[in-house]
């Protein structure tokens, strides 16, 4: 009965970690399972060394606090996988957690395949040099990801992107307004404004006054926000003053009915970009940054755009509007823009519709993709090692 290992450190990486179960469990239905993660993760038959949430920190403010019971949880996680020893060791994103596990478990000889490539393509490529020997496999998203890391010998795997198994192109227009109560005749906008406070703190207000200027021209707008667990309450308060109140939705089903009914959407970057793509939304790309920060990583950041969707394109097929370009104004003129041009609506569609079929695996679900890598270095393993004459290493 092989032992797979997983550790997820945010709610990402539980969603991607229990698709990832289910297909492996399909594949290999006597693999038995252990390691860290979510709910999502727990349901498919895992039980968490500890709750994920204590990993789930962003930025230098909440993880300094924290420090010493993240070393607590490292040596913790290390502790367990040489007890266990598993057959296979799968990190999933999170690197700042994870590759320390894979750091620290190296000498023990189990292979080890981590899950999201670090974004070292798009800022501070100096740090791949401390990638070397924390994975046989990497898992990578994004198709030109192989390349640049071969580049550096470091192997790595293209097994797609999880967006594709996001159900973000099944919602229902229909039943969003039925259950909601709105009129057939409101226009619907969708606002990301991000799921972490300080995002929401500087996005928010830049979307309620570039929707007060849209208002002017589409007097039946109705903005749509779905809400982000840990940003929930601070979307509520700042969005409470508008004049045109939001649809907050929860649910992910509900979400996507949202996009269905959306005529367009205003979103931060991320993969949040990737499922309006999926359910075909024209979209205008946003972001702000103290404006310290947003210095220092202009001199960091190799890549010329935000959005992976221009990124894959090599153009801007999708508007961007970054730091000192995040102004009311100029989101309103090109929102209006996508409002009253049904052309320019579509050719988005079409554009963003071809990038995302590069986001495929070559066969079958990124999921699926995923779990025949893992599979394989678990088969690796388990082979005997070949001997000169015919021989195998197997023990007599």
């Amino acid at each position: 009965m092989p032992l797979i290992y997983l550790i997820a450190g945010e709610s990402s990486g539980d969603v991607l970690g229990a698709r990832l179960m289910r297909a492996i469990a399909l594949r290999r239905p006597d693999a038995s399972f252990a390691g860290i993660g979510g709910e999502a993760m727990q349901t498919h038959g895992l039980h968490s060394l500890f709750p994920m949430r204590d990993l789930a920190l962003m930025g230098l403010l909440e993880v300094l606090p924290r420090l010493r019971q993240l070393s607590h949880r490292l040596q913790q996680a290390t502790n367990d996988i040489a007890t266990r020893r598993p057959d296979v060791v799968v990190t999933i994103d999170s690197p700042g957690f994870t590759l320390r596990v894979l750091r620290a478990v190296a000498s023990l000889g189990i292979p080890r395949a981590h899950y999201v490539a670090p974004q070292v393509w798009a800022w501070r490529q100096s740090r791949i040099r401390h990638y070397h020997g924390l994975w046989d496999r990497l898992l990578c998203l994004l198709p030109f990801e192989p390349a640049f890391f071969a580049r550096h010998n470091l192997p790595a795997t293209f097994v797609g992107h999880p967006v594709l198994e996001s159900g973000a192109d099944t919602g229902d227009a229909a039943r969003f307004r039925a259950r909601h109560g709105i009129s057939p005749a409101a226009r619907l906008i969708t606002l990301m404004p991000g799921s972490r406070r300080t995002e929401v703190s500087r996005l928010l207000p830049v979307l309620g006054a570039t929707l007060q200027r849209v208002a002017v021209h589409v007097p039946n707008l109705q903005p749509v926000i779905p809400l982000a667990g840990p940003v929930a309450d601070a979307v509520r308060r700042g969005a409470s003053a508008w004049s045109a109140q939001p649809t907050l939705v929860s649910e992910t089903k509900d979400k996507h009915d949202g996009f269905a009914a959306s005529a367009a959407a205003l979103t931060k970057s991320g993969t949040s970009t990737l499922e309006l793509a999926m359910a075909g939304v024209p979209m205008l790309v946003t972001y702000r940054v103290n404006p310290l920060s947003a210095a220092i990583a202009r001199r960091l950041i190799t890549v010329q755009y935000a959005s992976l969707l221009n990124l894959l394109a090599d153009r801007e097929i999708v508007p961007e509007f970054i730091q000192d370009a995040c102004t009311p104004d100029r989101l309103a003129e090109v929102l209006l823009h996508l409002l009253s041009d049904p052309a320019a609506a579509d050719a988005q569609r079409n554009a963003c519709r071809a990038i995302l079929d590069q986001l495929r695996p070559p066969q079958g679900l990124p999921s699926e993709a995923a779990a025949d890598a893992v599979l394989e270095l678990l088969d690796q393993r388990s082979r005997p090692p070949y001997v000169p004459g015919g021989q195998t290493g197997e023990p007599p």
